[in-house]
């Protein structure tokens, strides 16, 4: 019984009646067209008071609905009516205004359809509750039954007269399934008469596409960048805490690291947020450059040790044959498995870092020995992932895993063109071996 009446007089029911009794007033204006044009051709100038002539002016009404349809802003104001008073959600309506044959087709469909049911349902709200009022109060007034408003003779008999007010209650009721059924209907409708083409629904998919890429791209940067620098300065002023009476030198040179590294963070992250105001980390004015492989590799080995590790660094490759873009998604690589090593290897451990170009390839490797306690926090996890995404978006491949006491992180890109220098390789030029 509950969800009866909610059905019939519920919130979402009242307010689909609303939209109807809006289609009916839209129908206004045609039927009074309507009129002017049936009123002298049936010799019948004031047609309001003819039932019949009303029906046809609503007929003649409606073409004229489906022709001014045709309006851009129709389709957009009918399907933001339906959103909001029908329930239908954002995502199955269509925004925009009708561009092609089909959706023009459709809208005029939808707007007659919407003014047709709603000139009726508006009609039946407008003559129903009178007259169902009337019912349930003529067993208490009998002037009622002699007046003007013409009721049958039948509700003269006592019988009638007791069931009057029952009669009364159910027109209401039948008035209220009316309007109901309608709205549901014209909501279920309306998906297909007002949602979106093939076309918009593709458009919409690919937006939403691009814009999840942008919001993976800024998660793996600000997790690599930030991620990164959070890891090192942790490290370094824990370091330095533990040596702050036995070894100064050490405490400030990690002071110093922390202070670098937090400066160049801030500037990376300005980076980061270019990719928010203007599409492009280095479209943004006032912004730092991303980092790169060929600029940057140098200072980021430095930073890791001082962090506590000792790095070995061995470069086969030129950095700076490299692409911008592999270069920099190298080094967010590079960056991200040094952070590993620095938050897994456990307290000063040895890091070895190899980039070589095989081929027309750069391959990327970097192994430390697994600590004895590997840290760990929620919601980690996501660097790896990041990794394997940026190598699989360059067409190349990422795999990393422990095997007799080692973390092994190897990447390979691809290197278009192969411009690299493979003669005269030294061993560390960039750190000269451990720290």
């Amino acid at each position: 019984m509950r969800a009866s009446a909610r059905a019939l007089f519920g919130r979402r029911a009242r307010l689909r009646w609303v939209h109807l009794v809006l289609g009916g007033a839209l129908a206004m204006p045609y039927v009074l067209v309507g009129e002017v044009v049936i009123g002298p051709l049936v010799g019948d100038p004031v047609a309001f008071g003819s039932f019949p002539v009303q029906l046809a002016a609503f007929a003649v009404g409606l073409p004229l609905a489906a022709l001014t349809s045709l309006f851009p802003l129709t389709r957009p104001l009918e399907a933001a009516a339906v959103r909001w008073l029908c329930g239908v959600d954002a995502d199955r309506l269509a925004y925009g205004p009708a561009r092609t044959r089909g959706e023009k087709g459709r809208t005029a469909a939808w707007y007659t359809l919407h003014l047709g049911v709603g000139g009726i349902v508006a009609g039946m709200s407008l003559a129903v509750p009178p007259f169902a009022g009337v019912l349930i109060v003529l067993p208490f007034f009998a002037g009622l039954r002699d007046s003007v408003i013409g009721l049958p003779e039948a509700f003269g008999r006592p019988w009638a007269l007791a069931l009057a007010p029952v009669a009364g209650v159910a027109v209401l009721v039948a008035l209220a399934g009316c309007a109901a059924g309608c709205g549901a209907l014209l909501a279920r409708w309306a998906p297909a008469l007002l949602g979106p083409c093939p076309e918009d629904r593709l458009a919409a998919a690919e937006a939403r596409a691009a814009d999840l890429a942008v919001r993976n791209r800024l998660a793996r940067e600000l997790h690599d960048s930030v991620g990164h620098a959070l890891s090192a300065v942790t490290l370094q002023a824990g370091a330095a805490r533990r040596l702050l009476d036995t070894d100064p030198e050490f405490v400030r040179e990690a002071l110093a690291a922390i202070e670098d590294t937090t400066r160049r963070t801030v500037g990376e992250l300005d980076a980061v947020l270019g990719v928010l105001r203007e599409g492009d980390a280095g479209s943004a004015p006032g912004t730092a450059p991303a980092p790169t492989l060929a600029d940057d590799l140098d200072g980021l080995l430095r930073r890791t040790r001082a962090a506590g590790a000792r790095v070995t660094a061995t470069v086969t490759a030129d950095p700076g044959a490299l692409a911008p873009l592999i270069s920099r998604e190298a080094y967010r690589i590079v960056q991200e498995g040094l952070s590993n090593a620095l938050r897994h290897g456990g307290g000063r451990t040895a890091v070895t870092l190899r980039i070589a170009a095989t081929g027309t390839h750069l391959e990327i490797t970097v192994e430390n020995p697994v600590g004895d306690a590997p840290a760990s926090r929620p919601g980690g996890g996501h660097g790896l992932r990041g990794i394997a995404d940026r190598a699989r978006l360059l067409g190349g491949e990422a795999r990393a895993g422990a095997a007799a006491g080692t973390w092994r992180l190897h990447v390979r890109l691809p290197w278009p063109g192969a411009a690299h220098r493979a003669a005269g390789a030294a061993e560390d030029p960039l750190g000269k071996g451990p720290a």
